[in-house]
């Protein structure tokens, strides 16, 4: 896998981030996704660290490309808290990209873009969870918290 994507660290890149958080959960289909039992508990197990790298890993894979295999329809709804992530942030398929990014169909993801759609998707993580501190890292206590799972669902 690659080196961790970085997360900004201005509170105005922070802000920004929140900014578009918020116009996209306008959408009343975006403000009714929201993690499950079995997401909080892989983040849990796991870690934001390590899902802000399945984030990185999913996207590379599965979106960046300019014509990704099954758009519109690549990203479940279940089996990683990124899946969901995706769907709640509008990261999810070219369309969405298009419609809520700016990110034309028909060209590949920069690493620059994959960097912003890791970054709002570590921060949706970060609020589902309760830790809206403004720095996109995980809080140990909210994580620590939250219900252990009974397995691995995606090996890193």
């Amino acid at each position: 896998m690659p080196a961790a994507t970085p997360l900004p660290e201005s509170p105005q890149a922070w802000a920004a981030i929140d900014q578009r958080l918020d116009r996209i959960a306008r959408s009343a289909f975006r403000a009714r996704i929201h993690l499950q039992p079995a997401d909080r508990a892989f983040i849990a197990q796991r870690g934001l660290e390590t899902v802000r790298q399945h984030a990185y890993d999913l996207l590379t894979r599965r979106l960046a490309p300019a014509y990704p295999l099954n758009d519109g329809r690549q990203t479940p709804w279940r089996g990683h808290p990124v899946f969901r992530a995706q769907h709640a942030t509008g990261a999810c398929c070219r369309t969405c990209l298009a419609r809520l990014h700016a990110i034309p169909k028909g060209q590949a993801l920069t690493a620059a873009q994959l960097d912003e759609l890791v970054a709002l998707i570590d921060r949706w993580l970060a609020r589902e969870l309760g830790n809206d501190h403004g720095n996109g890292q995980e809080s140990r206590e909210a994580v620590r918290q939250l219900p252990q799972g009974d397995g691995p669902l995606f090996d890193s």
